[in-house]
C-alpha cells in the first residue's frame, strides 16, 4: 500500500490546494476510508474565504462515500472492502453531550462533554474527505453500510446536505397540513423542502432568485416558488397565507436578510428553523419579533451524526421515497478540485452540487 496520497489542504483565505499528504496511521477505535466520492459543500466556501477559522494545512471536506481499507482492532461488525459512508458529523458517542441528546455538540474527551459543533470533526478539526484516503474516527459508530444497487451519487448527500435540510424541517416540529417556506434553493435549502414534503406540510413555498433552483424545487415538493427578483417577499407570502403568516418558516442561507424576512412572515406561535451558517452578527427586528410577546420559536441544527441517522436517510433512497440524483450538476476528478471550487464559490453554470471522483 503506498504512504502518501493526494489532498485538498486549506492555504490560506483565497486558497485551498491539492498536495501530497501522508496516508493516516488509524488507532484502534478508527477506520481508514479509500474515498471513491466525495463533494464540496458551502461551509467548504466559508472556510476557503476566511470566514470560518481552520488550521492551516488541513485537509477540507466532510461528505465522504468509499470502502473501508482498514478496521482498527476494537472495530465490530464491518468488513475491509465493503462500501459505506460517514456523517459529516461523527461523535463519539461517549459523553455528556451525546447521552444528553445533543451528539452535535460532543466535545468528546472535555470534562463536560459539550463544545459547539464538536462533533463535526472531519474538515473542522481533523483531516477531512476530500481526499484519497480518510481516518474515520470511532468507526463503529460512525461507518453506515451502503445498501446494495445504491451509486455513490445517490447516497452523496446523505452525509450533510440531507441530514442538514431534514433536521431544519424535524426540529422545527412540522405537522401534517403546515404552511411552510423555505428561504434560499441552495442544496440545504431543496434537501430542507423535500424533508418538509415528507414531513407532511400542506403547502410549501420555495423562495430563491435562480430560475434553475425554482425550478428544482418544485421536482423537490414546493408548491409555490417565490421569486425573490419579483416580488417583495414577505407581502406575497403573506398574500398566499391570507395574512395569516406561515406556520414553519426555514432559512437555509445564513443572511441578515432572509433571517429577517422568515421572521416577518410568521404567523404569531410559528417557529423559525434556521440552517444557515452566518458570518456576522444577526439583529431581530422588534416589529417581526412582537416586541418577544409572539410565541414565536427560534430553532437552530447542527445536522445529526452517527450511523442510525445515516441509515435511515439511506432507507428513503432506497426506497424510491426521493431521488437527489439531479442535485449532481457537474462531476470533477479530485486532481481538478481547485477548478471545482472555483465553479462552486462562484456559482457558475448552474452549479449545485459538484460530485468529485476520487478513485
Amino acid at each position: 500500500m503506498p504512504t502518501m496520497m493526494k489532498a485538498a489542504i486549506f492555504v490560506e483565505p483565497g486558497r485551498i490546494e491539492i498536495d501530497d499528504k501522508p496516508i493516516p496511521e488509524i488507532g484502534p477505535n478508527d477506520a481508514l476510508m479509500r474515498v471513491t466520492t466525495t463533494t464540496i459543500c458551502g461551509t467548504d466556501i466559508h472556510i476557503l474565504k476566511g470566514e470560518y477559522p481552520v488550521e492551516r494545512g488541513l485537509t477540507i471536506g466532510h461528505e465522504p462515500v468509499g470502502v473501508i481499507e482498514k478496521l482498527g482492532a476494537n472495530v465490530k461488525g464491518y468488513q475491509e472492502g465493503q462500501r459505506v459512508i460517514a456523517g459529516a458529523i461523527c461523535p463519539s458517542f461517549t459523553s455528556y453531550a451525546c447521552q444528553d441528546g445533543c451528539s452535535s455538540q460532543d466535545g468528546g474527551h472535555h470534562s463536560h462533554g459539550y463544545k459547539p459543533m464538536g462533533g463535526w470533526r472531519f474538515g473542522n478539526t481533523i483531516d477531512g474527505a476530500q481526499a484519497e484516503y480518510l481516518l474515520v474516527p470511532d468507526a463503529e459508530a460512525n461507518l453506515s453500510p451502503v445498501p446494495d444497487g445504491l451509486t455513490d451519487e445517490q447516497v452523496l448527500m446523505c452525509p450533510d446536505i440531507m441530514s442538514t435540510g431534514f433536521a431544519g424541517a424535524e426540529k422545527a416540529g412540522i405537522k401534517i397540513g403546515d404552511i411552510v417556506v423555505v428561504f434560499a434553493q441552495g442544496p440545504i435549502g431543496l434537501c430542507a423542502t423535500a424533508g418538509a414534503r415528507l414531513r407532511g406540510a400542506g403547502m410549501i413555498i420555495a423562495v430563491d432568485g435562480v430560475d434553475e433552483r425554482l425550478a428544482m424545487a418544485k421536482q423537490m415538493g414546493a408548491d409555490v416558488t417565490v421569486d425573490f427578483r419579483k416580488v417583495d417577499v414577505v407581502e406575497e407570502i403573506l398574500k398566499l397565507t391570507g395574512g395569516r403568516g406561515v406556520d414553519v418558516a426555514i432559512e437555509a442561507l445564513g443572511l441578515q436578510q432572509t433571517f429577517e424576512s422568515a421572521l416577518r412572515v410568521l404567523k404569531p406561535g410559528g417557529t423559525l428553523s434556521s440552517l444557515g451558517v452566518y458570518s456576522e452578527d444577526l439583529t431581530i427586528p422588534l416589529g417581526a419579533f412582537c416586541a418577544g410577546l409572539g410565541d414565536h420559536k427560534i430553532i437552530t441544527s447542527l445536522c445529526p451524526g452517527g450511523k442510525e441517522r445515516m441509515r435511515r436517510l439511506m432507507s428513503i433512497i432506497a426506497a424510491g421515497r426521493l431521488d437527489l440524483g439531479p442535485m449532481v450538476t457537474h462531476r470533477y476528478a479530485l486532481e481538478n478540485i481547485v477548478d471545482a471550487y472555483d465553479l462552486f464559490s462562484h456559482q457558475r453554470d448552474g452549479v449545485l452540487k459538484i460530485a468529485l471522483e476520487v478513485s
